[in-house]
């Protein structure tokens, strides 16, 4: 008895798949796709937009004025930087292959400010100055940028950067203190375009194929900022020479991302095989 009933279930699941073979052969039905299947390569070249953010950590080589190289004059400056303070940039690169791009940025230095005093001595008296101001930059840079190799979507990289930055310094004050009394002077505000050169290293983390994350340190330098003509409060002076602040430079930190512009390549839509052909 239970042989009849093997027997006729295997009699029927033949008799199913032949059906579906002949229909499967007959003319005049459509031919049947697989669904597109996005293809990504595992590591996209092309095009991309970046933007970032930081802090910086900014610092200078003295502060000097024409006054400084009078004779008899001596100057000692103690405790003289920049806060630290924001940038935000952006920037438009091209990836070409799986260990070299670059990239053009551009990116705004938001206001820091500038503490600071000097210890004078000159033929005659002696005195103390206080300074204070704030300085901010454009930046813009072209840089290169070498992949060293993808662990666990983790890039490590390194990279140079040459440009130009624009320093302003706004209102800058000194107040100085002497054995001949109170004295304040005020510098214009201005302005000072420097070759720029910048030194990258960071990791880079893949989300997906077409956005990166990017933790980053730089060394950028900057050159010589310097105010406008100073005059005295008391208009004892009104056109004094201006104060500069040599070799500005910072050690930034940020966080950036990365887009890709190019979108993933799809395939061709392929035609499924019959299930059985006729000899």
């Amino acid at each position: 008895m239970v042989s009849v009933k093997v027997a006729s279930l295997v009699g029927a699941a033949v008799a199913v798949f032949a059906s579906a073979a002949q229909a499967a052969d007959m003319p005049g039905l459509p031919p049947i796709y697989a669904p597109p299947i996005e293809e990504y390569s595992p590591s996209p070249s092309g095009w991309y937009l970046r933007g970032d953010i930081g802090m910086t950590n900014q610092q200078f080589n003295g502060i000097h004025q024409r006054l400084y190289d009078a004779p008899g004059t001596s100057v000692e400056h103690v405790g003289f930087a920049w806060d630290s303070g924001m940038f935000a940039g952006l920037g438009l690169g091209y990836k070409i292959n799986d260990w070299f791009r670059g990239d053009v940025t551009g990116e705004y230095r938001g206001k820091t400010s500038l503490h600071g005093s000097d210890s004078v001595t000159f033929n005659g008296g002696a005195g103390v100055d206080n300074y204070s101001g704030t300085k901010s930059e454009w930046v813009f840079l072209a840089n290169a940028y070498f992949d060293l190799g993808t662990w666990w979507c983790v890039t490590p990289y390194i990279g140079a950067g040459v440009g130009m930055a624009d320093i302003m310094i706004k209102g800058f004050r000194d107040d100085g203190f002497n054995n001949f009394g109170i004295s304040t002077a005020y510098a214009e505000d201005a302005s000072k375009w420097n070759f720029a050169w910048a030194v990258h290293a960071g990791l880079t983390y893949k989300v997906t194929q077409a956005m990166s994350i990017d933790l980053g340190y730089r060394y950028l330098n900057m050159g010589t900022g310097t105010t406008g003509a100073t005059r005295a409060f008391d208009n004892s002076f009104t056109n004094g020479g201006p104060f500069t602040f040599k070799n500005i430079d910072s050690h930034d930190f940020k966080l950036g991302v990365r887009w890709m512009l190019e979108p993933p390549v799809q395939s061709q839509p392929a035609m499924l095989s019959p299930l059985m052909r006729r000899g």
